[in-house]
């Protein structure tokens, strides 16, 4: 068994940005030479997430305002955290998407389903953020 680890660095000027990363995961799977075995996409960093869903039309959109409904920027007040910095939602947004996302790999392709990619999210934007690419197999 072997391990292939990559970082990427993100840097986004947007408060709230979500990126299809897919293309990025399967070029470092690519460069690892990993055929079997599965793979684990990590932020480091408490205000980002990783989540797989479909790239459709409005989606994205619609999981933002989801997630707005559930934890809402309208009144940062309430939030103990802001006492400290301003950031709470962004935390909490995070609690409820999940960290990382493992996926298993087969022939050196991402087990993903037909309309399945992988995105990035970062709920507090303007500074650089690191994601953690870790592959495990033969």
């Amino acid at each position: 068994m072997i391990t292939y680890r990559k970082y990427l660095e993100f840097k986004f000027e947007e408060k709230i940005t979500v990126k299809n990363i897919t293309n990025h995961v399967e070029m470092i799977l690519q460069e690892s030479n990993i055929k079997n075995g599965i793979i684990i996409i990590s932020p480091q960093h408490t205000t980002t997430a990783v989540f797989i869903n479909d790239d459709e039309e409005g989606l994205l959109q619609d999981i933002l305002e989801l997630l707005e409904k559930i934890v809402s920027t309208e009144d940062e007040s309430s939030y103990k955290h802001n006492r400290y910095e301003e950031d709470a939602t962004a935390h909490l947004k995070r609690i409820l998407l999940g960290r990382s996302e493992i996926v298993s790999v087969t022939d050196g392709k991402l087990d993903l389903g037909k309309w399945e990619d992988v995105f990035y999210v970062d709920f507090w934007g303007m500074r650089n953020k690191k994601l953690c690419i870790k592959i495990i197999g033969e």
